[in-house]
């Protein structure tokens, strides 16, 4: 079995999962650690916005891309 260190971040979410006792607790750390991502995420896409990085028409070609690979 390969041997793997835990980083600070790792090791401090472990300690305080060991508090979450219930559904409700383990639920309402789910959801701060999705929202602390996803506030991090939009930051990093208006930085993108901002820079002139991404725009509208960069937008659009994602979302119409056809992302599936051809069967053979």
């Amino acid at each position: 079995m390969l041997a793997t260190a835990l980083n600070p971040t790792q090791i401090h979410l472990l300690e305080m999962f060991s508090y979450a006792k219930t559904e409700e607790a383990l639920n309402d750390i789910k959801k701060a650690l999705f929202e602390y991502f996803a506030d991090k995420a939009e930051a990093e896409m208006d930085k993108l916005w901002e820079s002139g990085k991404w725009n509208n028409e960069i937008n659009e070609n994602i979302l119409n891309e056809h992302l599936r690979t051809e069967c053979k």
